[in-house]
């Protein structure tokens, strides 16, 4: 049987269908079954007047509380400091000091001689330069790597046509039956176009993340706010990340509402 050429056109369109399959995998997050839904109206950005659609895969955990908290921080969260405590030293450091009127180990003084070389040689290279010092961590550094880290909680989607990945979504319960839900996406609202940039007189910050934080009354209603041009904080009450002077900020979501349904 004569098998028929394949015609360099058809070759293209489907080379182009393939092309385009993985653009929208690459920059589309993946869904999971939702566990909760909320739905909202962007306010005081560009974009103003936008439905907004978050969608939570899971809450987050204490622990993935501590972590991001001990990021934002530059601490140790407690787990890794309790695994860390007694370790070994490091290779090539100095022995313990003998006990009184003991006489030191063998070939120890060979090896604070060789210590005291090391250290008059320490910081030349070669020519005399000094190596360039690492860039200080800053708690926004050190978070935004943490949001990397974690796995996807939710999506929250708009008329954009890539959603934003939920790394943090944490909740916890208000005295008046009411609500307060953080959320943290790792990448910052509006990176791909102008319509989450802030209106009014408010200096936007620089985070490349965004925090949010939506208050719900106890019917499940309420507003929310964002880091677009709040600081993030520690809330000692909550043992979270939040926003600092939240009463001051501008609403960025406005109608918020818990769904019943998916």
């Amino acid at each position: 049987m004569r098998l028929k050429a394949i015609r360099p056109f058809h070759l293209l369109t489907f080379a182009g269908i393939v092309a385009v399959s993985i653009a929208m995998t690459a920059q589309t997050p993946a869904k999971g079954p939702v566990a909760e839904h909320f739905t909202a109206t962007t306010d005081n950005v560009s974009g103003a007047g936008d439905t907004v659609r978050i969608n939570l895969f899971s809450w987050s955990t204490d622990a993935d509380r501590d972590q991001l908290l001990a990021a934002w921080t530059l601490t140790t969260p407690p787990a890794a400091a309790a695994r860390g405590g007694g370790g070994r030293g490091g290779r090539g450091g100095a022995a313990p000091a003998p006990a009184d009127g003991a006489p030191p180990a063998d070939g120890a003084d060979d090896g604070a001689a060789a210590a005291g070389r090391g250290a008059a040689r320490g910081g030349r290279g070669r020519g005399g330069a000094t190596a360039a010092p690492a860039p200080s961590e800053t708690p926004e550094s050190s978070l935004a790597a943490a949001l990397q880290k974690t796995s996807t909680a939710g999506i929250l989607w708009t008329s954009e046509t890539t959603g934003y990945s939920i790394h943090y979504a944490y909740r916890f319960p208000q005295p008046d039956g009411g609500e307060r839900v953080i959320l943290a996406t790792d990448r910052r609202l509006g990176v791909w176009n102008n319509l989450w940039k802030p209106t009014g007189s408010a200096t936007p910050t620089d985070y490349g993340f965004s925090l949010i934080e939506l208050r719900l009354n106890s019917k499940g209603e309420g507003e929310g706010k964002a880091s677009l041009t709040g600081k993030i904080t520690l809330d000692s009450g909550g043992k979270t990340i939040a926003l600092d002077g939240y009463n001051t900020l501008p609403v960025v979501f406005k109608g918020v509402k818990r769904q019943s349904g998916n």
